[in-house]
């Protein structure tokens, strides 16, 4: 069985996908995982970058909007204060960088569209709503990973490779604080 953790990463780029494909078979047993195993290597980034605008400015939509949702569904249930301070400022950094987006698609003349979930965003976010008090700090903390892997991808892609100037600014301008997310996450789970 290959790791819950890569799986579930697997899932959430999927869904960010542009074309409609069929999962492989082993996805199926993501539906049982809310955890990675200990010990669980991250996992590696896309192999595409995305290029375009719109992509990337959807992407980046959705990957904040499932931040500071998922941050909102913990608060209302973790007794843990430092997992706490993490999503409180996962609320304050993502509603920043969805500032930052707006702002240089608005300096492109770009529109920028109403955020939505993909279906593996969404299914992390109903896990985490899911789990009881005793669990949800270690869900949260799962899925927090792999959202950051992907946004770190995203960014990084978008700022190397991407079609408009100041969203490439923008993307460049937030990969450290994807970085900085990622490490403080290492520091609230020493397994990962």
């Amino acid at each position: 069985m290959k790791s819950p953790y890569i799986l579930t990463l697997a899932l959430l780029l999927a869904g960010c996908g542009a074309a409609e494909t069929p999962a492989p078979a082993e996805t199926a047993d993501v539906a049982d995982a809310t955890v990675p195993e200990a010990g669980s290597p991250p996992a590696a980034p896309p192999a595409a970058a995305v290029v375009d605008a719109a992509t990337y400015i959807g992407k980046a939509g959705a990957g904040d909007l499932w931040e500071i949702e998922s941050s909102k569904a913990l608060l209302a249930k973790s007794a843990n204060a430092d997992v706490k301070r993490f999503a409180e400022m996962m609320i304050d950094h993502h509603t920043k960088s969805t500032a930052k987006v707006k702002a240089a698609a608005a300096e492109a003349r770009l529109e920028v569209p109403i955020p939505k979930l993909d279906a593996a965003q969404q299914k992390m976010l109903d896990e985490i709503k899911a789990a009881d008090v005793a669990g949800v700090d270690a869900v949260y903390l799962a899925h927090q990973k792999t959202a950051h892997d992907a946004a770190l991808a995203l960014h990084q892609g978008y700022a190397t490779s991407g079609d408009t100037g100041s969203l490439k600014k923008a993307a460049s301008e937030i990969v450290p604080v994807v970085e900085a997310h990622r490490a403080d996450l290492a520091k609230l789970d020493p397994k990962s």
